[in-house]
């Protein structure tokens, strides 16, 4: 089903003004590889989680919440590498400023190979931020130089799709790695797949900013558009809208190991929990992918985001009648529907950021991204600082983080929107 599909975007992508170049590499392939350099940063994380314990163990971490640390520094990296990459790749073109940041990211992995202390391996982590930042950012400007509007609404949903294999399989390949060697061999793999990976980019991917697009760098011209992405509210509002919803995520994601193997003490089991549970945002980023063309990214997102805070609200009051452990089986229901909602969420509202500012597609991404990173690890590190022993931390987070990204949502799509003509529903 899912070539069928590629193969039917490929066809109506053909006749599209802005459609991808006709050479290599073809349309199915491009999924896959952006997918793979979108998803390093995932992998980065996703990877190391079965480790955590050991790692915070083996290098004498104070105490059992810096483990979450790991996990911050890498998006603090990532944070502040996403407000060069994309105004340079402006300048440059996307291919060398991808290069370089890959360069960064596999130094930050043998850094972490070869940490001695706590310290050494949060250096390498931020810099595997900074470098992974690269292809995360940059990657997303490339596709805005090939589609708008639905077309890359749909782009970026097939691009989750392929990318959800990520938090699916990489939690068990690091628990695998455990069975038969130390957890120094998860960053060494890290490393090689991030060789692999760019050799695969630099052989197949074209350059997609020919010189005569390029604008040179100048520090004046990057605060314009900066400007530009906070007076645009379409662009201002939704990213604010995605800060806040991938802070909820982000916050699940820093102490989902501690609720899984401190809390309900399901031991190995966790990698096949937590691949499981993001099978479900596979799913919908799949469905979005077919659906968002005929029903829009506005509407599918409304509905969402909706029913995302409505599910909270609920499991957070069930949560407290159970003293804030409620019993297994519902914490699995309840993360599979928020999951859901999640693979929905993501891609449109990247989409519908970006979607008035594909002529400054480089620094929009680089801002967009940035400022949702920020966010996300700001209010992610609160909610997983506040962990306790129980879901109640990240139950309340969703639920407040929800109706505020309705509030703002509402706010954004009220007054002064800046798309010409109809609104993109």
């Amino acid at each position: 089903m899912f070539p069928a599909i590629l193969k039917n975007h490929k066809a109506g992508m053909m006749s599209n003004e802005n459609s991808a170049p006709s050479g290599k590499p073809g349309f199915a392939e491009q999924v896959v590889l952006l997918a793979l350099m979108i998803s390093m940063v995932a992998l980065s994380i996703d990877v190391m989680l079965p480790a955590l314990s050991e790692i915070s163990t083996d290098l004498r971490a104070a105490n059992p919440n810096d483990r979450q640390y790991i996990i911050a520094a890498l998006f603090l990296g990532l944070a502040i590498g996403q407000l060069f990459y994309g105004p340079i790749s402006d300048s440059t073109g996307r291919k060398p400023v991808i290069y370089f940041g890959f360069g960064l990211f596999l130094a930050g992995c043998l850094l972490s190979v070869f940490a001695s202390n706590f310290t050494m391996m949060l250096i390498g982590r931020f810099l595997q931020g900074i470098g992974v930042a690269s292809p995360r950012i940059v990657s997303l400007a490339l596709i805005r130089d090939q589609y708008e509007g639905r077309q890359m609404a749909r782009f970026v949903s097939l691009v989750m799709t392929v990318f959800i294999l990520v938090p699916v399989l990489a939690p068990s390949l690091g628990q695998l790695i455990l069975f038969v060697a130390d957890w120094r061999i998860i960053f060494l793999a890290l490393f090689l797949l991030g060789v692999a990976t760019l050799v695969w980019f630099g052989l197949r991917q074209q350059e997609t900013l020919p010189p005569e697009r390029r604008v040179p760098l100048s520090l004046s011209r990057i605060w314009r558009a900066v400007q530009e992405v906070f007076k645009t509210r379409s662009a201002f509002g939704y990213t604010l809208v995605a800060g806040l919803i991938f802070s909820a995520f982000l916050g699940y994601l820093t102490i989902s190991q501690q609720i899984f193997q401190d809390v309900y003490k399901v031991g190995d089991m966790f990698a096949v929990y937590f691949g499981a549970l993001a099978l479900a945002l596979g799913i919908s980023s799949f469905l979005n992918a077919r659906l968002v063309v005929r029903f829009g990214m506005y509407r599918l997102s409304s509905i969402s985001l909706t029913g995302l805070t409505a599910f909270s609200i609920l499991y957070t009051l069930f949560t407290l009648y159970w003293g804030g452990i409620p019993p297994f089986w519902s914490l699995v229901v309840f993360l599979t529907g928020v999951f859901f909602c999640f693979g929905i969420l993501f891609g449109n509202f990247n989409a519908l950021a970006m979607e008035p500012l594909g002529h400054i597609a480089g620094v929009a991404a680089a801002v967009i991204g940035s400022l949702t990173t920020f966010m996300s690890m700001g209010l992610g590190t609160v909610i997983a600082q506040l962990f306790n022993g129980t879901l109640i931390p990240m139950t309340v987070s969703l639920s407040l983080l929800g109706l505020l990204a309705i509030l703002v949502m509402v706010w954004t799509e009220r007054t002064g929107r800046e798309r010409q003509g109809s609104r993109i529903n």
